[in-house]
Parts: C-alpha cells; structure tokens; sequence
C-alpha cells in the first residue's frame, strides 16, 4: 500500500488489471492505446465499429469426432475395394452366375448371354453410381462436422438392392439355368 492510500483509507490502486472486468481486460489486451490513456489517466476513444467479416473467413474448420472420421473413411474404402471387385465380376455375368450356381452346388450353365451382359452391367453401373453418390454425400456430411458413418451403410444397402434386382432379372430370365439350379435344391 502507497503512503497515499494509507492516508485516504482507500484500497491500494490495482497495478496489474486485478479489479478490472473481464470485458476491460479484453478491451485492453485488444487495443494497446487504451492501456495507454488509461496509464495517463485520460478516458480511451470508443472504438471504431470494426467491419463485417464474411462468416466463412472466421469460422474455424468443423470436424466431427475422430472415432467417426476413420470408421467412415474404414468403410468408404472397404466399399471401394469391395464396389471395383463386384463391378469386374458382374461385367463377365455368365461366369458370375455359374460361379454362383457351382457355390449353391448345381452344375448349371448360363444360356442367356446377351440379357446377362445387359443387367450386368446395370448392375455394374448401380454399384458404381452407389459408390460414387454415398461417396459425395458422406463428404459434404464430413465437412460439417456431422456423424457419417451411417451413410455408407445406408448407401450400400441402396444400392446393394438395385443392383440385387438387376442380377435376379437376368437369372430368372434364363429358364434352364433356373431349372439346373432348382434340380440341386434338395426335396
């Protein structure tokens, strides 16, 4: 305490802002020139109005949680590598499908080639298209820093499903390989 408080009886003049408000702190801190008028006991200018900033230069880049991100980014890539293997085997259909009657037991042959080369490729282009969508999607979801995990599940299941479609149009469109694969189903 200063011998000029003692004598007043006030509380020592705070020296390191210890009385100031928050709010006095901050206004200090961000402009030095009112420190200065207030050292030389003179009352600071109010300050300028600062100017709008556009809200994509100030807000600072979103994320999720981390154990979101790498189970999404676990399942794009699993999906990737899963939706290119499918797309190269559903473009040979007649091979696919009798590997598929041979896993099922049944020695049936394909027959219906040209509608087989057909609804495979549509549904080649399904899980192409599926991939590319759920893709975009869980992306745009990332960058707002939402949960995205889901969408890569909910995207394979759509487009598992069309392309399921696909792949049974051509099947049942080939009454004898129905028929071989009817004959290893047993009684």
């Amino acid at each position: 305490m200063s011998a000029d408080d003692a004598s007043t009886g006030r509380p020592p003049r705070p020296q390191y802002g210890e009385y100031a408000t928050p709010e006095e702190q901050r206004a200090r801190i961000q402009r030095p020139e009112v420190t200065e008028a207030l050292d030389a006991g003179v009352a600071p200018a109010p300050a300028a109005e600062p100017e709008p900033v556009p809200a994509s230069a100030t807000s600072p880049l979103v994320r999720g949680p981390r154990w979101d991100r790498i189970l999404t980014f676990g399942l794009l890539v699993y999906g990737l590598v899963s939706t290119v293997s499918t797309i190269v085997q559903l473009l040979d259909f007649p091979n696919y499908a009798e590997s598929a009657a041979r896993i099922l037991g049944s020695q049936a042959s394909y027959t219906n080639l040209s509608a087989g080369y057909v609804w495979g490729a549509a549904a080649a282009l399904a899980y192409g298209v599926g991939w590319l969508v759920t893709a975009v999607l869980t992306w745009r979801r990332l960058g707002r820093g939402r949960v995205a995990f889901w969408v890569p599940l909910v995207g394979f299941v759509v487009t598992a499903t069309i392309a399921a479609v696909c792949v049974t149009i051509a099947l049942t469109g080939d009454p004898q390989f129905m028929s071989g694969l009817l004959a290893a189903v047993p009684n």
